[in-house]
This record gives C-alpha cells, structure tokens and sequence, in this order.
C-alpha cells in the first residue's frame, strides 16, 4: 500500500454525534476562528445530517459550502392588503 505524504492527516470525516459522514465547511464567525484556527491548522466544519458544528484539521476532506440554497422571495403586497391599517 502505498501512502502519500498527506494522507496521515487527511483523516476522512466522520461526525462526533451522529456518525455521518457527509460534512460541510462552515463559515468562520468570530476573530477567533478567521485567525487563530488557521494557524493551528483547524477549520470550522459542519455536519451534513445533523448541524452540529465542530473543528477539524484543514486537511480533513470535507464538501464546500452550497451557495445555491432556496431563498424565500418576499410575498408581494396585493391592492386589498396595502389598504389595511397595521399595528
């Protein structure tokens, strides 16, 4: 068997909680996670089945984040309605 040099760290993912193995990478939010994760190597990840969200090593293969997610388009004010007087 032959390895490459990185496959000791790319580990495949695999939830804590739930065991899925379907992850997502998740937008990084505080200070915190934009420039000290990265120094550590560690990236915030999300799972696929049941959300939770957790800290992997860069190097665990993970899916990107889908862009293409349903939006609600707002509901457009009918004539009837923009005449009610709302609270």
């Amino acid at each position: 068997m032959t390895s490459s040099p990185d496959s000791r760290f790319a580990q495949p993912y695999r939830c804590r909680d739930c065991g899925s193995e379907v992850g997502f990478r998740s937008r990084r939010r505080t200070v915190t996670e934009r420039y000290i994760l990265p120094l550590l190597l560690l990236q915030p990840v999300r799972c696929g089945e049941c959300f939770r969200r957790d800290y992997r090593l860069i190097f665990t293969p993970v899916h990107e984040r889908s862009t293409e997610i349903p939006r609600l388009a707002p509901i457009k004010a009918t004539a009837a309605a923009s005449k009610q007087n709302v609270a």
